[in-house]
């Protein structure tokens, strides 16, 4: 196992196994679900909370509800891509940019969202890589990478997953906050991006792959090293929003055009849910149990939790 570092002000937990991109992961169901006729709920998650759900609030879910969660993880734009084609029928959609599912699934499929954790980006490594070793030694990352071989650092497939489009907004703020001429070009000629979220540290693990770029909660699932980007482009302060939005990506496939913005995950229910109650259910949960999202990794802090739309009544924040 690789030697754990502190990622910012913490130190990255346990080393918890991803499901199965894509995979359905069942944990089974308890007897008596209180105040729902469902004992399953379908979810339909972006793949950085794969862990988020099946170790933390799934087991949690269901042990206070008797629900048990049916989870499947894609990267967010894909997400967003199968609910609209009716390809998948999730009751309850989490997204990772709450603007990306109000820009898509407003008034087709809900009318409202709530966003309830927050995370960071930057470098998820292998330290005993020459890059893992230089970042130890302080040298700077953005001396490092353009120095590493073609493969060796990976990135979320940015057409699929606000991950990988983030990614590639770092390179762009990086190469104007520390004048940097050309690097976000450089950066793709050299980066491999993977299609897959969930196995977007399988590499790094390996040893096969020097770094990826991640969120934060990512490190503390696979209890391995992480180097925080700077405020300027780790897209986690809200007070720096405006400086975000300064890099946009937009996707090959739906020409969507996602400007920089804080990374702030949202959950909601589909309008066309088999389990509405069950999902409303869930959204509660998430809200009434923050410690359970920050012992994943995820920050919850005073601005959260924060509703959006036509919230349902039932739904206390």
């Amino acid at each position: 196992m690789l030697t754990p570092h502190a990622p910012g002000n913490g130190q990255p937990g346990r080393r918890a196994v991803l499901a199965t991109v894509g995979g359905l992961a069942s944990m089974g169901s308890l007897a008596g679900c209180l105040g729902s006729d469902a004992d399953a709920l379908t979810v339909l998650s972006a793949g950085s909370l794969v862990t988020t759900f099946e170790d933390h609030v799934g087991p949690a879910f269901e042990a206070e509800t008797g629900i048990s969660l049916h989870g499947e993880y894609y990267g967010t734009n894909a997400v967003m891509r199968m609910v609209e084609d009716r390809t998948k029928h999730p009751d309850v959609i989490v997204s990772a940019d709450s603007r990306l599912l109000r820009d898509r699934l407003y008034d087709e499929f809900t009318d409202w969202d709530v966003e309830f954790a927050a995370n960071s980006v930057g470098i998820g490594y292998n330290p005993d890589t020459e890059f893992g070793q230089g970042l130890d030694a302080n040298e700077a990352w953005y001396d490092l990478a353009p120095e590493t071989d073609e493969g060796d650092i990976a990135i979320g497939d940015p057409d699929l997953d606000p991950l990988g489009y983030r990614a590639v907004q770092a390179f762009e703020l990086a190469e104007a906050v520390h004048d940097l001429e050309g690097f976000r070009e450089e950066m793709l000629r050299l980066v491999y991006k993977e299609p897959e979220e969930p196995q977007l540290l399988a590499g790094v693990e390996s040893g096969s792959r020097a770094a990826a770029i991640i969120y934060r909660n990512m490190a503390v699932d696979h209890d391995i090293p992480f180097h925080e980007f700077p405020p300027e482009y780790n897209f986690a302060d809200p007070g720096m929003a405006a400086q975000y939005a300064a890099a946009e990506y937009t996707t090959d496939e739906e020409g969507y055009t996602a400007e920089g913005r804080p990374v702030l995950y949202s959950a909601t229910v589909n309008d066309e849910a088999d389990e509405a109650d069950g999902g409303h259910r869930l959204i509660q949960f998430l809200v009434d149990n923050p410690e359970l999202l920050v012992e994943a990794g995820l920050t919850v802090g005073d601005r959260l939790p924060r509703p959006a739309g036509n919230v349902p009544e039932r739904i206390e924040l």
